[in-house]
């Protein structure tokens, strides 16, 4: 199934860039680029694709714009999925991106653009449903929460640092199992001790997981 995605971005040179990167994916095709927040709002009713990639600030305003096309996506294309791109890495973000919902939504550094094999999978992620959440933050996150007297994330162990990461990117279980090369029945005793040791239920919806896990970071 070839994904059909929109690209919104102010720059020129990022905008061109990302759609001739993109076109050299067998199942991804660009089907429109912009530049601001209004245009991204017709492309989106025009031709309903599968993926908005949208960085996290255009015109008019250029503050939240990414945020707000999430957000109204929901509200009128519940079944597109919004990938935002951003060169802060700053969780507040990432937090108010999943305010109203973690499924369909993405957040990752503009950084990662020059990886085509990470956006990518990123894109097919959020198509299917799920959230993806830039290493960086999380890093970022974890960092800030150990910090803190008495931070639960101290009981951690190493490896479960490890999954804690995987997952908050969105991965389910078989997918944290790849990516550390674990069994899943391991992945899933790692899974159940992170959430004791941090006080959260166990949620079967991955996505729910992953605004689980920011949450806690952020509080």
């Amino acid at each position: 199934m070839t994904l059909r995605v929109v690209i919104a971005e102010d720059s020129y040179l990022v905008r061109e860039g990302v759609v001739r990167l993109l076109g050299t994916v067998d199942d991804v095709e660009v089907v429109g680029a912009c530049e601001d927040y209004d245009g991204l709002l017709a492309m989106v009713a025009d031709l309903t694709p599968d993926i908005v990639l949208t960085d996290i600030r255009t015109p008019p305003t250029g503050t939240d714009e990414g945020i707000r096309a999430a957000n109204a996506r929901q509200e009128s294309h519940p079944e597109v999925g919004v990938v935002v791109l951003s060169q802060f890495v700053e969780p507040g973000y990432a937090l108010a991106l999943l305010e109203h919902g973690s499924a369909r939504r993405g957040y990752l550094l503009k950084e990662r653009v020059s990886d085509v094999d990470q956006l990518v999978r990123a894109i097919h992620e959020v198509a299917s449903g799920g959230s993806v959440i830039d290493p960086k933050v999380i890093e970022a996150l974890v960092e800030a929460r150990s910090r803190r007297r008495d931070s639960p994330l101290d009981e951690l162990t190493p490896r479960e640092r490890d999954v804690l990461g995987e997952m908050a990117q969105g991965r389910n279980n078989a997918g944290v199992a790849g990516a550390l090369g674990l069994s899943e029945r391991a992945v899933e005793k790692h899974i159940n001790s992170v959430f004791s040791k941090l006080g959260l239920s166990v949620e079967p919806d991955v996505h729910r997981r992953v605004k689980a896990v920011l949450l806690f970071l952020s509080g």
